[in-house]
Formats: C-alpha cells, structure tokens, sequence
C-alpha cells in the first residue's frame, strides 16, 4: 500500500498504481467528475498517471489556476489539429497555456490565416472536441521523436535540446505533439472556445529568427462563461487606463522622449501630487522622515547592494565619465540610498527606529515588447521608505505597515483583497542571498505579523525578493482582475551588506532589521489601476476637477465667476464653462471628462443666489437647488466618509 497525503493533511492508503483520478472518486463521484488536473509533490502530472510511491496530492478543478492551465493547454493541441488540417503543411511550435487563455505559435508557409476564418477553426475545435478523445501521455525515444519530426525545424530544436529518457508526445484522436504533460482528461470537456487574434511573434522571442504566427485563443466549459468572458472583456477596453489617459488627459507618451518614459500633464501631474501629499500627511504623523537622493550612483553602490548582479542585464547601460574607470547607473532601487543615509552617523538603540520615507524615481530597462501604457515603464516612482529598527521591534514595526497600507486601500477603494505571503523557492536557493537564519527569522516575522492582523493570507513559495520574504497586496479591481498593489519586505541582508549598526544598551554594535515598504508601490501602475478600477470616477477627494460651473448664458458669467471665488474659498477645485456653447453641449462634455458635480446658474440662481445641481452619471435624475454653503457642506461631507483620519 502507498499513502498519499491530501492538502487538508488527511492521508489515504491505496494500492500501488492508483491513480489521482481514482483518488478523486474515493473522495466522492461528484467531486471526481469535476476534476480536471493533478499535481504530485509538487509536479504536473495527469489524472491518468499512475502513483507507485507516498506523497502529496492536489487535485484541480477549472475553479483552480493549475486547473485552468491544464483546460487551456490542452485547448491548444485541439486547435493545433485544426490547423493542421485546415493548412496542411504548416510548422507547429509551441502551444502554451497564459493568463485567461493559450496561444500557439505556428509557421504557416504559403498559408496566410484572417479572421474570416476564426468561425471555421472554433466550429470544428468544438466538432472535434465532443467526441470525448482522452488525453493520452506516452515516453518516445528521442531517435523516434527526431524522425516524427525530421521535416519540422523548430521541434527538432526542441528535441535535440532535450536527453533521451526525458521526451514524451500527448496523443488525441488523430493528433500527436511533443510535449510534457499537463492535460485534462478528455476533450469532451471543452464546451466554448474563441480565437482571440492573431499576430506576430519571433521564434523563441529572438528578433534574427523568423518572424511565426501566433494565435491567440480562449475556451472554457461553459458557453455562459465564454460569453459573460468576453463581454467582461469589453468592459476592460472601455476602462483601459490608456484610454481614459487620454481622454481626461492625464498623461502622454513621446517617441522623442523614449518609450517607457510618461509625460505627466498638468491634470495627471496634479493627481500625483494629491497622492503624495495624502500619503506625506499620513507618513508624518507615522513617525516618516522625508529624504531625497539622486537619481544615479556609482555603479559599486548597486554591487554591493547586490542589485547589479540579480537586475545588472535589466538595468540602463552604465554611464561613463571623463575619469578613468568611473561609472555611474540609473538608480533600479533606493534602498541602497537610503542604507547610506543611515550610514551618514552612528545611531543608538534609542534613537531607533530610523523612517526615512522617498518618492523615489527608478530606472529598469524593460524590453520595449513588454511595455504596456503606464504598468510597465521604464521610468517610475516609488512611494519608498525603509524603516531601520531593532530585532525587538520589528514585529510592532511591521504591524504599523499594515496598518498604514489597509489605510491607503480604504481611502481609495480597494476593499477586496489577499495579502500574499511570498517566501523563498524550497528548492532553488540560488537566487537569494543571506543566510538560512536571517531567512526564517524573515519569514516567521512576516507570518506572524499577517496573522495578529487577522489577514486574509496565502502563501506563495519562490515568489520573495532576491533578498527577503515580502508581504504583497494582491487586490482584485471592479473587474474582478487580480493586481499586486502594496508591499512590505523585511529584509537582514542589505543591513550586513553596507555593515549598518547601532549601539545596543550593552554597549556594543548590533545590526538593525531593515523593513521595505511602498502601499502605492509604483505610482505610475497604481494610477493605471486606480484608473481601470474606477473607470476615471476617482474619489471626489482625487478628483482634479470637482466641479464645472455651467451659466446658462453670457449673462450669468459674472455671477458664474462668484461662484467660483466661492468654492475656490473652500478649497474646492472648480471652473467655470464660459464657451459659446449649448448648455446640453457643455454638459455633454462635462460627462466626458467625468466632472463629478456639474452646477448650473441663470436666473434663478443668480436672483436666489443658489446652484442646480447635476451629478456625474445621474442623467434623468433631476437637478437639485442648493445654496453654496449647502454644496461645501455636501462636498466635504462626501469627502469625510472616503477619506478617514490616519491614526496612529
């Protein structure tokens, strides 16, 4: 008998060979028939492989990741049998799963594909798909698998690459491809799919090979969820903060300036500086200092911090000088600034802990196919701070974090979210530096800390810095889309790498714990998300334009502009529309720019000195007749209920 341990931590007994699909059906046929993938010590494996040996078992549904990876994976090799036959004589290359669907790489030859045949691929992908074809993994020689594959050039590369023992094909119904497993169980559980485009992409991603075609697809097993997908998706091209960017005009990018380099215009460059200073007020009464540093340093600075040799290859090229062997980098990081700035003079444990708090620009050289709008950038801003405290400390330290990120989320409206755990990879412990010890005095702080807070927590192995554990924010916006907001990182490293002290109540030199933190994170990505999550309503206290004074004609400007003077007298951020224009064309605009409160004057208001009011999105609702002092009143009041006083 074997005993195969569960995630709950029950273990079950089996007969050697069992495999996990059996195992689900000893769990319960229901639960079994939505079983889709399975994993086995931490390995892929399929629902039909046979376990001979103790271990841990997970089964997935399309309610889990793995599980959604394994369904569109194996979507791919169906639409890679499409393709065959529709274009006989194409190449195939690889069909990966990625987020929300997979695509295939394909090099098509004579044959050119359009979207006029999208409908024919998807028709006969689900054709295909009902006939129920298992899923079938076998072990090939890898003589055999050159000869299969002797007129295909890229699979050939594939193969000579690999080691004998090691290849295996996945079969179903007439189709065979090389691959390494990680299927559901049979095609019959593909009930939707949709080819989403096409476009084109280097063999293995290098710019000397041939230009492939890709093809995007998507599927799912229900019709309902591919729609609901897809409408979902429409939203999502609505909400675009590149989109809004633009129309509200927040920011611009310049093939002169450099790609990956944003240009803040004066409404986005007004937005940031609320951000800011919300969060300076709170960071003040946290205990923060402000510091500034440069924006390059010497090119040692970041070799001892240790970021030349983990971010050197995606870092701006170094910068020479006149001298002689002296270089300089765009800064990828502050902490290394800020390890300095503690090192400026020698502290006592009663001075600590130090707070030293930046809006910090950092430079990393993305590859320009991987930029995307404001989320990746080149250039970006850091709301960083590092805190240098002692081991005694640190876990108050840590908690007062949390506390000042849960504060940020509730002013801006991000309610749903997961603080994730993020530790070192259990086996590959090469990429990390510092010792076992300081790692797992890391990692227990920050689990700790997480559950005194009574967090939503998951842990996520091998997703930690290079060096330290982290507590990342993972919040889930108005679409439901998942968005690392937020991080706290201890780290024991950088301390020991720049030789950071203070003197303890001994009278000797101890190291401090170092504490990483940005709620924003990047300034640029979080206002793409703001913008996406809120599709441009931004909190009444963000908005860069409150209100828009509309007069019905020229004959109400002036009292128009009184109101203005009014408003402006109570810190609240107004214009007035004085273009020769309709009333309904200016309100239409308005709505446009997303002005959350539009007021209306003309004679009546000028004679009762009052305002009509007209909300943002309200259309049909009516107009509401106010005073001025009513309007501050509801302003402020709206503001009060979003934007909570930070304590301490």
């Amino acid at each position: 008998m074997i005993k195969i341990t569960l995630p709950d931590g029950s273990i079950r007994e089996f007969a050697p060979e069992v495999t996990p699909m059996d195992v689900a059906k000893s769990i319960s046929e229901g639960f079994a028939r939505n079983v889709i993938s399975a994993s086995f010590n931490g390995t892929t494996i399929e629902t039909t492989t046979s376990l001979t040996t103790d271990g841990s078992l997970t089964l997935y549904t399309w309610n889990d990741d793995a599980g959604k990876k394994a369904f569109w994976h194996s979507t791919s090799h169906v639409m890679a049998q499409v393709l065959e036959e529709m274009y006989p004589g194409i190449k195939l290359t690889l069909g990966p799963a990625i987020s929300n669907g997979f695509y295939y790489d394909v090099d098509f030859e004579d044959h050119k594909i359009t979207d006029a045949d999208f409908k024919k691929i998807e028709d006969r992908v689900l054709e295909i798909s009902r006939g129920k074809h298992e899923f079938k993994l076998r072990p090939v020689s890898k003589a055999d698998a050159l000869e299969l594959y002797k007129d295909n050039i890229y699979k050939t590369e594939l193969i000579t690459n690999l080691e004998d023992g090691t290849i295996t094909f996945c079969d179903h119904s007439t189709f065979t491809d090389l691959c390494r497993g990680g299927h559901i169980p049979n095609t019959g559980i593909i009930k939707a799919m949709k080819i989403m485009s096409v476009a084109g992409a280097y063999w293995r991603g290098d710019e000397k090979n041939k230009q492939l075609t890709r093809v995007y697809g998507t599927s799912f097993p229900k019709q309902k969820e591919l729609t609901e997908y897809l409408l979902l998706l429409e939203e999502a091209k609505r909400r675009d903060h590149r989109k809004l960017g633009k129309e509200l005009e927040l920011f611009a990018f310049s093939q002169k300036v450099g790609a990956g380099l944003p240009l803040w215009l004066p409404k986005g460059a007004a937005l940031r500086d609320r951000l800011e200073q919300f969060l300076k007020k709170a960071q003040k009464k946290a205990g923060y200092e402000q510091v500034i540093t440069p924006h390059i340093g010497q090119k040692e600075l970041y070799v001892t911090s240790g970021h030349y040799a983990k971010y050197g290859a995606d870092s701006f090229q170094p910068i020479t000088t006149p001298a002689e062997g002296e270089e300089f980098l765009l800064k990828p990081m502050n902490c290394p600034h800020h390890c300095e700035i503690y090192n400026v003079r020698p502290w006592s444990y009663k001075d600590l802990p130090k707070r030293y708090a930046e809006f910090g620009t950092v430079y990393r050289y993305e590859q320009s196919g991987e930029l995307h709008g404001l989320t990746r950038v080149r250039g970006f801003t850091q709301d960083d701070a590092h805190i240098f405290c002692t081991p005694e400390q640190l876990d108050e330290e840590f908690k007062k974090v949390i506390d000042l990120v849960l504060y940020v989320f509730g002013s801006l409206g991000f309610e749903n979210f997961t603080a994730q755990i993020s530790l070192r990879d259990k086996e590959n412990r090469d990429k990390y530096i510092g010792s076992d010890e300081n790692w797992e005095k890391a990692e227990n702080a920050i689990i700790n800390a997480a559950a005194d807070k009574g967090l939503n927590t998951v842990v996520e192995y091998g997703e930690a810095a290079f060096y330290g554990p982290k507590l990342d924010f993972m919040v889930k916006d108005a679409l439901g889309r998942q968005w690392q907001l937020g991080t706290i990182q201890v780290d024991y490293n950088l301390p020991e790498r720049f030789d950071l002290t203070y003197k303890g109540s001994d009278n000797e030199l101890h190291r401090p714990v170092m504490i990483h933190r940005a709620p924003f994170g990047s300034m640029e990505r979080f206002i793409a998300i703001l913008l996406e999550h809120t599709a441009g309503n931004f909190p009444l206290w963000l908005m860069p334009e409150q209100a828009i004074i509309l007069s019905l004609s020229e004959k109400y400007e002036i009292y128009a502009k009184k109101v203005l003077d009014l408003l402006e007298n109570h810190e609240i951020r107004a214009s007035v529309d004085n273009r020769n224009e309709t009333i309904g064309k200016k309100i239409r605009d308005a709505e446009m720019q997303k002005t959350p409160f539009m007021l209306i004057v003309g004679e009546e208001e000028e004679k009762n000195g009052t305002i009509s009011i007209r909300r943002h999105g309200q259309e049909g609702k009516g107009n509401i007749t106010v005073t001025i002092e009513e309007f501050v009143a509801i302003v402020n009041e709206e503001i009060n209920q979003t934007l909570k006083v930070f304590t301490v």
